[in-house]
């Protein structure tokens, strides 16, 4: 369960409080609404599934995953299913290989989805155990399925390009920039990345 919109006004309302560019940004466009995803296997399944791929393309793989391994793919099931049947669904070998990797560490009991250490570092550091889920994947899985309020993602392009954007830099900053930038922001940067692709998505000018 992602950030609530009460958490994420509250967050940005603080934010407000000590960035003057936050709070003219957020008289510009207004809140976020919240990006909530459920927590668990079947959201990280999505997530490999959908790599480097359209909305439109992921949603049909998924569709017939379901349809050959039953609703939300279950791990068991997914494991039992040979390689040609897997490529039917779409999936591609690379894929596979991420899919059965989420769902052997599950089965296995090696990453239980349901008690994920509380500290931000040790559970990213859990989920990129998953073939196929990196730092950013891992982060936004945190942030959009667990509500950890202080996520931050700062490898992502368009939050890069929006805190530039926002605090007016003439160059978009890099990734150890936001991070340092950021610091000032805990414990509300989940809000913050939040509100920065909220900002991606607006076509007010600045």
């Amino acid at each position: 369960m992602g950030l609530s919109s009460d958490q994420i006004r509250m967050a940005m309302d603080e934010l407000a409080k000590r960035e003057p560019a936050f709070a003219a940004a957020l008289g510009r466009i207004g809140y976020p609404e919240p990006r909530i995803r459920a927590r668990g296997y079947d959201t990280l399944l999505r997530t490999i599934v959908g790599q480097q791929v359209s909305v439109h393309a992921a949603n049909a793989v998924w569709n017939r995953l379901e349809a050959a391994l039953g609703p939300d793919c279950p791990p068991d099931k997914l494991l039992a299913a040979d390689f040609d049947a897997l490529r039917a669904c779409g999936l591609s070998r690379q894929k596979q290989g991420y899919a059965r990797s989420l769902a052997e560490l599950v089965v296995s009991g090696a990453l239980d989805l349901d008690n994920l250490p509380e500290d931000d570092e040790a559970a990213i550091a859990e989920l990129v155990k998953i073939k196929g889920i990196g730092r950013w994947s891992a982060e936004i899985y945190l942030l959009f399925a667990e509500g950890r309020a202080d996520i931050w993602p700062a490898g992502d392009l368009a939050i890069q390009i929006e805190v530039g954007r926002i605090f007016g830099h003439a160059e978009r900053p890099s990734e150890k920039q936001i991070r340092e930038l950021a610091e000032a922001w805990r414990p509300h940067r989940g809000a913050a990345a939040i509100f920065a692709w909220h900002h991606y998505k607006s076509d007010m000018p600045l």
